[in-house]
Parts: structure tokens; sequence; C-alpha cells
């Protein structure tokens, strides 16, 4: 403990007369009667903390100054090893509440009753990018979610996306290795727009459909909130008999799908590169907390004889639309860690930790997954004793005879630390409460082989692409186009385009188009003839599985001294009734005179809070400070930026100089409000998220 929880807030203002200064003008805050003493790591009271102990005024710093010591000791080794994939990551605490009994499926406790909560913690994530990189890099996002549940940490370790780049583990230090910085020049950071990324992809074709989700702007979610988290592999259910149900998990968002688009992602990684971060703490901090529910697709083994795809390739999905998602539980998030790295940074999960009633599939990947989780978290928390940090500790009661070791905090008591023994003591497995594996019935030779059943690699991702709307398309092609742009070696570019031939013909010429290839090359050899007879599936669409309301989101109001104070609480009404949110921008941070003589604080100053960093925009200012916006850069930025990445304006009268000088076309999604009815028809409008038909007119 290292600060008392009655101290002084953490927010209390440090004022002049709180200061000491020092023989040699440095500061000190000296400790008074409301404020605790500093001590050192041994609870010794600590008499300066500015100066190391010295010989003389100038002379050489003394080695018994263990204050000093202890200090640079620890901060020496504060850092831990990151996590070589997933390093940059956000967490949160939860809760999972159980619709309904589950029991007919699976033993697992979590499932037993109706109404009962259980203690979460998820943590979502880049992958390929470092703890520094920023959050809106065009990649895989994290969604992996750890359930104390009554019998054991059951860890689901998800993305956001359902499928893979790989159908073996062995292949993954290879995808890994490919899309991190290159290690001759240790560069690009948090990128796939490289060389070796799409060398490796070029030459691995069962990534294809998952280059179709990553190209798409599942890849640039807006929000934590709004994403969609899988398990990615099939699992297994166990009931009390032992009967097997093959499952899938899904976690749906209650807000709804929304992603950004990649010039809009990119201008925000500048002005905010925390800006997932940011928009996970504000919403928990200001009580509208995120909620998912989990879904389950369950299928037996006759489904999964009769499925198109083999259900252990983790390069294919099943369509809800063939299986229906059951929703079992909601999760909700209600509180952010109390400390970053004790909770966030050492959350250790792995596939491995299920509970009774939870079960492996044979796919390889998930196979191989946990095997490698453990010896991921040894190196990384520098013990086997992870378990002992409490954000890896189960919640539940538990007994073992594991003992010693580096960072030991438990060891057994008494005489006893094995089993079985003779003295009656310690604990004892139990045959019926404990995990059961599934008795598969496995035969055959030891080989290294891919089974055909694994062997289409086009046509999931040709159904995925069809599954798009056409803006969703066109933003695919433009995010390949972008990517191979970046890779020099000509034979890689063609080969990724003989790929994307098997996938769908128009995206293929459109893509060879815009990187200038003088003709198509011939399709990739196919080991087999990708088919055209997959039904679109609404369910893989961002837009059409966006929200039903604007809940949720943020309203970036751009004001002026003598703005209209009534328009203004009429809008900030109407989005509090929506669910939604306002964000003060002013040309100065410390606000604005309203008309009404009252002072609207600024929460971001115009320079600093670029239009990319809201869902919508209103335009609520003088006629006198609209002129003067049109002469900065960043105002008119503001607007523009709205416009052209097809966000709804909402604007007074007064403002029209400053869409005309921002270049703005008035269309169905730049609306005019001078009155409470006007605002409450643009909050409504704002419930579509993006104007996508203005797309073609800014040719973004």
């Amino acid at each position: 403990m290292t600060r008392s929880k009655d101290t002084k807030s953490a927010t209390a203002i440090i004022h002049d007369q709180d200061l000491v200064r020092g023989s040699g003008g440095e500061l000190h805050q000296v400790a008074d009667g409301d404020t605790p003493l500093l001590t050192t790591a041994q609870g010794g009271p600590v008499a300066d903390d500015q100066n190391t102990l010295k010989y003389g005024e100038r002379g050489p710093s003394l080695i018994e100054d263990f204050h000093f010591r202890e200090k640079i000791f620890h901060f020496d080794h504060e850092r831990i090893p990151e996590r070589v994939v997933h390093a940059r990551g956000y967490g949160a605490h939860g809760y999972f509440e159980t619709y309904e009994s589950l029991a007919k499926y699976t033993r697992a406790d979590i499932f037993q009753r109706a109404g009962e909560k259980t203690p979460a913690f998820v943590r979502f994530s880049t992958v390929a990018g470092s703890k520094g990189s920023f959050d809106l890099a065009r990649d895989v996002r994290g969604f992996a979610v750890k359930l104390y549940t009554q019998e054991g940490n059951w860890d689901i370790v998800g993305n956001n996306i359902p499928v893979f780049f790989i159908q073996d583990a062995i292949k993954f230090p290879d995808i890994i290795h490919s899309v991190k910085p290159e290690p001759d020049r240790a560069f690009p950071q948090a990128q796939s727009a490289h060389d070796n990324f799409w060398d490796f992809i070029s030459l691995t074709p069962e990534s294809m459909h998952m280059i179709m989700w990553i190209m798409s702007d599942r890849a640039i979610p807006r929000s934590f909130r709004f994403m969609e988290g899988f398990g990615v592999h099939t699992f297994r259910f166990l009931n009390a008999e032992d009967e097997s149900t093959f499952v899938k998990f899904i976690w749906k968002p209650k807000l709804g799908l929304q992603s950004v688009v990649w010039n809009e992602a990119v201008k925000i990684n500048g002005a905010d590169p925390d800006f997932h971060r940011r928009d996970l703490w504000d919403a928990i901090q200001a009580g509208d907390y995120p909620e998912w529910e989990l879904c389950v697709q369950l299928f037996d083994q006759e489904f999964a004889d009769s499925f198109d795809f083999d259900v252990l390739d983790p390069t294919k999905l099943i369509p809800e639309e063939i299986l229906e998602p059951i929703p079992v539980g909601r999760l909700v998030l209600d509180r952010m860690p109390d400390n970053f790295f004790a909770e966030t940074e050492q959350v250790a999960f792995m596939t491995q930790n299920v509970p009774p009633g939870v079960d492996f599939s044979n796919d390889p990947l998930l196979q191989g997954r946990n095997f490698s989780y453990l010896d991921t978290q040894i190196k990384r928390l520098g013990s086997t004793n992870f378990t002992h940090i409490p954000i890896n500790a189960p919640k539940c009661p538990f007994h073992h005879f594991q003992q010693d070791g580096h960072l030991a905090m438990r060891n057994p008591v008494g005489r006893v630390n094995y089993q079985p023994n003779s003295w009656g003591e310690g604990p004892r497995e139990h045959p019926a409460r404990g995990h059961r594996s599934y008795r598969d019935e496995v035969e055959g030779p030891k080989v290294r082989l891919r089974a055909e059943s694994f062997a289409d690699h086009y046509s999931q991702a040709r159904q995925f692409f069809n599954s798009q709307i056409e803006v969703e398309q066109n933003h695919i092609a433009m995010a390949l186009t972008f990517e191979l742009s970046k890779v020099e070696t000509p034979v890689i570019r063609e080969r990724v385009v003989s790929h994307l031939l098997n996938i769908d013909e128009t995206l293929a010429t459109k893509v060879a188009d815009k990187l200038g290839m003088k003709k198509l090359p011939k399709p990739a050899d196919a080991a087999i003839a990708p088919r055209d007879d997959l039904e679109p599936s609404d369910r893989l669409s961002i837009v059409k599985n966006g929200p039903e309301s604007f809940k949720g989101r943020k309203v970036g109001v751009l004001v002026t001294d003598g703005c209209d104070a009534k328009l203004l609480r009429t809008l900030s009404d109407a989005l509090k009734t929506e669910g939604a949110n306002m964000e003060i921008v002013a040309p100065k941070v410390g606000g604005v005179e309203a008309s009404d003589g009252s002072l609207i604080e600024g929460k971001q100053m115009i320079d600093g809070g670029p239009s990319v960093l809201y869902d919508a925009v209103a335009l609520i200012v003088s006629a006198e400070g609209a002129e003067r916006l049109t002469k900065e850069a960043a105002a008119r930025d503001f607007v523009a930026d709205a416009f052209t990445h097809c966000k709804f304006i909402a604007h007074v009268e007064d403002a029209r100089p400053l869409l005309d000088k921002a270049g703005v076309e008035p269309d169905e999604g730049v609306i005019a409000i001078s009155a409470a009815a006007d605002v409450k028809g643009f909050v409504e409008t704002c419930r579509k998220l993006r104007l996508w038909a203005r797309e073609t007119k800014v040719k973004l």
C-alpha cells in the first residue's frame, strides 16, 4: 500500500503554501496532519526526496544512500517484457450475468443459475504494434475476457474478427514475424503495409479470408464499445452426462457496430493516439457502462459433418443465417482498474483456462495456443507464480501443493505438501466435480499433414466480400491499394492480385489499375476451386448492423462568442435524452460568452479538437464569430473533414460563411437548426451515423 485511501483527493490543487523551499532552491512538498508520511518500501520515513546523499555539497554521491538505491533500483526494474503480440492493451472490470440455465448443454457452473453475476475483467488490444503505438492502427483487435467463476478462471481469449490468418499454430511465429517491423530497419511500426507481411500473405493462400476482414473497416473500429468479439475457435460444451455439443462464442455490442474510415483513422492517430483508451475511460467514468451479449452457436456432430467447411478450420466461420447465435448472458464493464500496470499490464490470459463443462476441439491453432500461452506468461511475469498476482488469482477457493519458486506469496501450510499421503491432510481430486475431457475417438498415423477439408481458401473470402454494401467494398479496395502501394517488390503485388482474382474479379481489377499494373496476372492456383453459390450474409456487414439510436456517441459543437445559448441547451438536452454526449470546441479552451452572457467552457480548443474525434458536429456560432473562423485553417478543416468523412453537420444560419469557406456543398446531411424541432430532427438523423451517399462526391 503506497498511500492511504483517506488522503486528499487526487484532484486536489497544490498551492504555494503547501511547498517548502530547500537550501538549494529546490521545492519540497512536506507532510502535514492530513497527508501521509513518505517512507521507503521497508516503511522507514524519508526526510529528503529531492537530493541524494553526498560527500560535501558538491562531492560524490554515497553508496550508503539506501533511499536513493531502493528508489532507482525499483525504477530500473519497473518494466516487464511487453507482450510479443497484443502489447498495446486497455482493460476494465465488470461482470457477466447469466440469462438462463444451460445445464442441458454444459455443466459449467457459470451457466447453471439464471441471473447470477460473475466478476469479469476484459482487455482490448491491437496485435501488431508495441505498447507505445497508436490506437487506430489497421489491425485485429484482441477481445480477451477473464471470468472469475466459482469453479476457477475461464479465459475466452478472442478477437474482433471471427477467423484468423493461419490454420496451424506452427505458422504463428511466421505471421507475426512478417507483420512486425522488419528486423533490419525496425519499421514500420503497427502497420502491415510493407513487403514482409504481404510477401508472407501472398505465399499463404489460407490467409485470404482474413485479409478481406482486415482490409475492411472491421480493422479500424470507432470504439471498443462498438465492436464484436469472437472466440474464433470451435470449443465443446460437456453436460453432466459428458454429452458433447460444439460451441462458438460471439460477443455482440448492445450499441451496435461502428467503424471509422481510413482517412479519418490517420488523422485521429495524430490528434489523439489514445482515442480508444480515452473513449472507454470516459464512458465508464460517466456511468455509460459498455455492454455486450454473449451469444453461442451450438451444433452437434451431424451438423459439423454436413457443413460446407471444416468446423476445426480457424480460417472459416459459420454464417449466422445458417446457425443463429443464441444469447446466453450479458457482459457489463463498470469499473476501471485502480492501477494500469498491476491489472491491465499484468493480467495473464490463457486459452487453456476453462472450467469443468467446457472443453477443446481438435482445431490445430487452438491446440497450439493451449501449449504456448503458459510459457508466454512465465516469460513475461517472471515466475511460475504469476497466479499469485491479484488480477490473475481465482476468486473462488483454491487448494494445491505448488510451492516455493520466485515471487511465491503463498505456500502450503503444515507438514504435508504432496499426495497421496498418510496424514489425511491436504486437498484431493474429485472425479465427478473436476474437469473431464471429452472421450473423443481418434485414430490414424502420426503425420505432419493438413486435412483436405481445410483446402478451400477463397470461397468464404468471396462470401465476405459479397456480403458488404458497395461503400464497404470500396473501402476494402482502397485499403488493399494503400497497403500494396507500400510494397516495393512488384512480384509480391502481382501475387496478391492473383489471389484477389479468385475472390472477385472487379476487386482485383480495381486494385491492379490503382497500382498501375499493365495487365492482370493469372489467377492463383487454387487447391479447391472457389465456390460462387454461397449466399451473402448480412451479419458480416458493419453498415447493416449499425445502431438503432445515437446512444453512446459524441457530437462536437463548435461555438464562438455570441452563440445562441438557448439553442445550445436544447441540443444538449436532446443528446442527453438520446443517451449521447456533446463536447464544446471553442477558439480558446477557456470558452466563450454566449448570447445570454453565460460562460460556455470549452473542452477542446479548435486546434486540438478536430472533427475526426466526433461522430457528428454542430456549428453554433455568431455571425462575427463565423467570420473570424473562416480565417482559421483549423476551423475550416473541422468543417471540411466532417463533410469529407460523410458525417452529419448541424449549423445555424450564421455559420454559412464557414461552410462555404470549407467547400461544403449542402446536402441532406447538412442540417440547418434554429428551433427545438430542428434539433430533434438532427439528433434522429444522426442515428444513421454517416451519409454514405456523399462518399462518391467527396471521393474519399
